[in-house]
């Protein structure tokens, strides 16, 4: 494996990638002199990334149990151990948001930032500064504008995630996309795992499940079933895997670990806490960010 590459992209954002990890890492800063800052800060700290976290690979493969030693790791940790409330999960579930989490951290340690996020793969660590604004804009279900999620540092979310059907993972549920806001990527990361296996319809004939060492040799899933295919559902199905994970995302924000989820499956759309309007029709990799 090459070592950490980096590059300043043509909008004046850094692209960093290493491995797995690939980030992309935009910042609003008062001056030039300060955004190089942060982005030196960003590639040193990304540069250990890697080394850190590979000895605790098996621990953080392993069902969420004793504690690792490493900054990300406890990172992941603490983020699943937040919202597990009793469900299976290792701490890889919240391993992007961590890193992105984390590279954050060190830029804003290194110097003060108007408004910064670290994009992970889409789940995204973010930074506002009193009177800054961070826009996520919406797909619709039909690749049209459905419209915006606008976050100001008053509303105390810094991590949006999107977990489900045609990402980066494997999922035990059949969501499409579950998308999540939080008070930091890594939380959000590891509940927009939970919710999107939630949304699941146990036994239906429409569903077509492995297990999981047999799609991806290396999971941290083992043998645990997961969706490979998602027949067609008709509307009362779709609503009551909906539901499911509606009751999940209910439960986290209850205990006041998350702010927001939004739903989808199969065209059918639904939010839990206070995302904007047109924030319903969301799918996997629709966002694109400001």
């Amino acid at each position: 494996m090459t070592g950490p590459v980096s590059a300043l992209l043509d909008d004046g954002r850094l692209h960093l990638q290493h491995g797995p990890i690939d980030l992309i890492i935009g910042v609003e800063a008062p001056d030039d002199a300060t955004c190089r800052i942060a982005y030196r800060a960003a590639r040193d700290r990304f540069a250990t990334v890697l080394d850190e976290l590979v000895p605790e690979l098996p621990l953080l493969r392993a069902p969420l149990g004793a504690a690792p030693q490493g900054q990300i790791a406890r990172r992941m940790h603490r983020a699943c151990g937040t919202v597990a409330q009793g469900d299976f999960v290792t701490p890889m579930a919240a391993v992007a948001g961590s890193v992105a989490d984390t590279v954050l951290s060190a830029m804003l340690a290194a110097t003060p930032l108007i408004r910064a996020h670290v994009n992970n793969g889409g789940d995204i660590a973010l930074h506002l500064a009193p009177g800054a604004e961070y826009r996520a804009a919406i797909a619709g279900l039909d690749g049209q504008l459905a419209g915006q999620i606008t976050l100001r540092a008053t509303d105390g979310v810094g991590g949006i995630a999107t977990s489900g059907q045609g990402g980066r993972s494997l999922s035990l549920g059949i969501a499409g996309a579950v998308t999540v806001l939080a008070r930091d990527a890594a939380t959000a990361d590891a509940a927009a795992t939970l919710i999107a296996n939630a949304v699941d319809l146990p036994g239906h004939p429409a569903i077509t499940r492995q297990p999981a060492c047999d799609v991806w040799p290396d999971t941290d899933l083992g043998a645990r079933p997961v969706v490979t295919h998602v027949a067609p559902l008709p509307p009362a199905d779709i609503a009551r895997a909906l539901s499911h994970g509606v009751t999940r995302a209910q439960a986290m924000i209850d205990t006041g670990a998350i702010a927001a989820a939004a739903l989808v499956l199969q065209g059918q759309g639904v939010t839990v806490g206070d995302f904007e309007d047109g924030a319903t029709a969301l799918k996997e990799r629709s966002l694109s960010y400001a």
